[in-house]
């Protein structure tokens, strides 16, 4: 059910799968998703190939993606885990205030999570990390399980959409009410 095959891109990253998704989406006018770029500033160049050897992060970044799907602004963050434990660590606090904020302004805010060992991908409502992320905040663990995650927002392939995270999307929305069913 959450499983998803791939030859197109296979040993690509999640980033790169969602990217290719991201431009099958435009080209079809189902949606217009960008990656954010990190601010950087570099500190030593190479020369002889115009690469950028050392930098430093110019400011926080908020999330990795940011557009609109319909007329709905979204907002999301691809993260990977290879273990069945995913550690809120890897979610910083600046992002779940931006997710937060994002929801308040009605937005939707989400995670993608892939978990690499078991070759699947879910997509994380808002309301489920901010239930995790506050639990921790008040004392309880600070990660969250394979087995913790609702199953129906798994997030399968479909032809040139490797990451189509717009049918669980659909359905997140479909649950907040906010298009027809």
């Amino acid at each position: 059910m959450g499983t998803w095959h791939t030859r197109g891109l296979r040993g690509s990253g999640l980033e790169d799968l969602i990217n290719h998704t991201n431009d099958s989406y435009r080209e079809k006018g189902l949606a217009l998703i960008q990656k954010i770029p990190t601010p950087i500033t570099p500190i030593e160049i190479d020369k002889a190939s115009r690469h950028i050897t050392l930098a430093y992060f110019d400011q926080k970044s908020t999330v990795d993606y940011i557009g609109v799907v319909q007329g709905i602004p979204v907002c999301f963050d691809a993260k990977e885990c290879r273990t069945e434990t995913f550690p809120l660590h890897n979610i910083h606090p600046h992002q779940v205030a931006f997710m937060r904020e994002f929801e308040r302004q009605k937005g939707i805010a989400f995670i993608l999570l892939s978990f690499t060992g078991k070759n699947e991908v879910y997509y994380l409502p808002f309301d489920h990390i901010a239930f995790f992320w506050d639990r921790m905040e008040k004392g309880g663990r600070k990660s969250f399980t394979y087995q913790e995650i609702d199953r129906s927002y798994a997030v399968r392939a479909h032809r040139d959409m490797l990451i189509h995270y717009l049918e669980p999307l659909k359905k997140d929305l479909e649950r907040k009410d906010l298009v027809d069913k």
